[in-house]
C-alpha cells in the first residue's frame, strides 16, 4: 500500500463525504461504487463487495457524526423523528451488517442496486407540504416511520450504507417531512444506523484497517464543509443534486448486473 493508493482513497472519501454533508446522506451512495470501480480502473487491487461495504460502514459513522455537529445549531433536527426512526434502524442495521457475512458479493451488489433504484424513483415523485414555517411541530405517522426505518436498516446494513440515501426520500415522499428537516434529521438517524452496521461488520471480520482510517480522516474534514455549503443552497437544488447522484449510480450498477 503506497502513497498513491492512500491519496486515491482519501480523494474518494473527501468527495463522497462533502456530498454527504450537503444532502444529508452518509456518502455510501457515492463511495460504494467509487470504491468498487475506481481502484481497479487505476490499476490498483480491487476491493470485494464485502470489503467495500465494511469500509463504507465505518466511514459513514464518522461522516455523519461530523455532519451532524455542523447541523446541530440550525434548529432543523426533529427529536421525535430521530428517536422513532433511529431506534428501529439501529436494530435493523445491526442484523443486516452482521448477516451480510453469509451473503455472496453478487447479492450484496443486488441489494445495493435495488435500494438505489427505489431511492431514485422516489426522488422524482411529487412532494406536498415541502416547506413549513414551524419546524418544531411537524406531525408524522410514527408506526409507519418505525417500520420503514427497520426495513431500511436491515437492507442498508447489508451494504454498509446506513440507509440515508433512501431514508431522505422516504421522509420527503411518504412521511411528508420538509426538506431541510429531512436532511438534518437524516444525518442523526444515519449516525445511529451506522453504529449498528459498523458493529455488525466488525463482528463479520471484513473491515480493512488502513483504508477505513484514510476514509475516516477524509470524512471528518469534508462532511462539515458540505454541511456549510448546504445551508447556502436552495432546497430544490439539494433535491436535484441528490436525485442526479442516485440516478447516475443506479444506471451504472444495473448495467453491471444485467450486462
Amino acid at each position: 500500500m503506497d502513497w498513491s493508493y492512500i491519496l486515491m482513497l482519501f480523494a474518494i472519501g473527501f468527495v463522497g463525504s462533502a456530498i454527504s454533508g450537503m444532502v444529508g446522506i452518509g456518502g455510501s451512495i457515492i463511495k460504494y461504487p467509487m470504491l468498487l470501480y475506481i481502484p481497479p480502473a487505476l490499476g490498483f487491487v480491487a476491493f470485494t463487495a464485502q470489503e467495500v461495504s465494511a469500509i463504507s460502514a465505518v466511514q459513514v459513522f464518522f461522516a455523519t457524526l461530523a455532519g451532524m455537529f455542523a447541523y446541530r445549531k440550525g434548529g432543523y433536527m426533529n427529536k421525535p423523528l430521530i428517536i422513532t426512526m433511529g431506534t428501529a434502524i439501529i436494530i435493523g442495521s445491526f442484523l443486516g451488517g452482521y448477516g451480510s457475512q453469509f451473503l455472496p458479493d453478487e447479492i450484496i451488489n443486488l441489494v445495493y442496486a435495488i435500494l438505489a433504484l427505489i431511492a431514485a424513483v422516489m426522488m422524482f415523485m411529487p412532494k406536498k407540504g415541502d416547506e413549513i414555517a414551524d419546524f418544531a411541530n411537524i406531525r408524522f405517522n410514527k408506526p409507519l416511520a418505525a417500520v420503514l426505518a427497520g426495513v431500511i436498516g436491515i437492507l442498508s446494513g447489508i451494504v454498509g450504507a446506513a440507509g440515508a440515501f433512501i431514508t431522505v426520500p422516504v421522509m420527503l415522499v411518504i412521511l411528508k417531512i420538509p426538506t431541510r428537516v429531512a436532511i438534518a434529521s437524516s444525518l442523526a438517524i444515519t449516525f445511529i444506523s451506522s453504529i449498528g452496521s459498523t458493529v455488525g461488520k466488525l463482528m463479520g471480520g471484513h473491515t480493512l484497517l488502513i483504508p477505513s482510517l484514510v476514509m475516516i480522516v477524509a470524512s471528518v474534514i469534508a462532511s462539515p464543509v458540505g454541511a456549510v455549503i448546504s445551508k447556502k443552497l436552495n432546497t430544490k437544488v439539494l433535491q436535484w443534486i441528490l436525485a442526479a447522484l442516485i440516478t447516475a449510480t443506479v444506471v451504472k450498477i444495473w448495467m453491471d448486473i444485467l450486462l
